[in-house]
């Protein structure tokens, strides 16, 4: 299983980004799959998944400004953040499954909101 994401960068308060993950070594299609952050200090957090029927979840942090998505023939989700705001600096990371808080197999990427 091999699970990897890009996307990540510094950006101003206000700001967007997309994030990526590439997904290999398991059926895709057939899982739900999920974002989960990492503040400084703080511990994981979930804050999106899509089902497998891409039905979308959020956590109230990030409801009506990111959006989940998933394109089944490339094995990738995404997660487009906009409005973003300097409490969203974070490693990001994805994972297979609903709602687990704790990062995957991946090494994440780093968002840092900053002016």
């Amino acid at each position: 299983v091999q699970l990897v994401e890009s996307g990540g960068g510094m950006v101003q308060p206000g700001g967007s980004l997309r994030l990526s993950c590439a997904a290999s070594g398991f059926t895709f299609r057939l899982l739900d799959m999920r974002w989960v952050r990492q503040r400084p200090g703080k511990g994981p957090e979930w804050i999106a998944t899509i089902s497998s029927g891409s039905r979308e979840y959020y956590a109230d942090d990030v409801k009506g400004r990111f959006t989940v998505s998933r394109d089944n023939a490339k094995n990738t989700v995404y997660l487009q953040m906009n409005s973003l705001k300097f409490e969203d600096t974070a490693r990001y990371y994805c994972g297979r499954g609903s709602f687990a808080n704790v990062p995957d197999v991946g090494q994440g990427t780093q968002v840092t909101v900053s002016s």
